[in-house]
């Protein structure tokens, strides 16, 4: 089973790659992912903008600097300039997967799509919410049970759990979730959004909720 998930690991790799590529294309185009089918959009990314983009002048800056101590070294030159240009696109493919990549409400389906650039993407039913809030955190440890998706470092809304919902990580290990934490450039209107979704669904009949219903 080991041996299975680090076979595994270069496609991963690979597949994230492609996805901050393809993100880099959805942002030049001025697309958004996943929000076509009549969701509300909610953003998060301004939180790191400056950051990413002090992030990205640094390695050029570091690429301009290598240029010139290895200028007499041709073959040596080209492949370490091809690698930091690499690293740039990717550096902007991070911000830009977190723009075309926002959480998305959808009230039709009955779900929140809490997600963070092309990391994290969680599906949580509206039913399944028993509460949420504004409240801004700058500190987070981990916790079995939470999930904290901090943006700058902070998060800025709450979600609180009837039912558990299953978070796959990077690398395709599965844990179920209670509370969740997520950061979003207008936290208040995201919290209402949320409020007036449940309350528009709180005629509908539940499904059976199984052994977690008694929780």
């Amino acid at each position: 089973m080991r041996a299975s998930r680090v076979l595994a690991v270069p496609g991963l790799v690979v597949r994230h790659e492609l996805r901050l590529l393809g993100s880099l294309w959805l942002w030049a185009v001025r697309r958004t992912h996943g929000t076509g089918g009549g969701g509300t959009a909610f953003g998060y990314a301004r939180g790191q903008g400056a950051m990413m983009f002090g992030f990205a002048f640094v390695c050029v800056i570091e690429s301009v600097m290598m240029s010139v101590l290895l200028r007499d070294w041709p073959a040596v030159h080209h492949a370490v300039l091809v690698l930091d240009v690499y690293t740039v696109l990717i550096v902007i493919g991070l911000h830009a997967a977190s723009v075309v990549r926002p959480h998305v409400l959808d009230t039709a389906a009955g779900t929140l799509r809490v997600r963070r650039a092309v990391h994290v993407d969680v599906s949580i039913p509206l039913e399944r919410i028993a509460s949420v809030r504004r409240e801004l955190r700058a500190t987070h440890e981990r916790t079995d049970g939470e999930l904290d998706l901090a943006v700058g470092s902070q998060t800025s809304v709450t979600l609180e759990l009837s039912e558990p919902v299953v978070h796959v990580a990077f690398f395709g290990r599965r844990r179920e979730v209670g509370v969740v934490r997520c950061h979003a450039d207008d936290p208040a209107a995201l919290v209402r959004a949320v409020d007036r979704a449940r309350e528009g669904r709180a005629g509908t009949p539940y499904p059976d909720r199984g052994p977690w219903s008694s929780m």
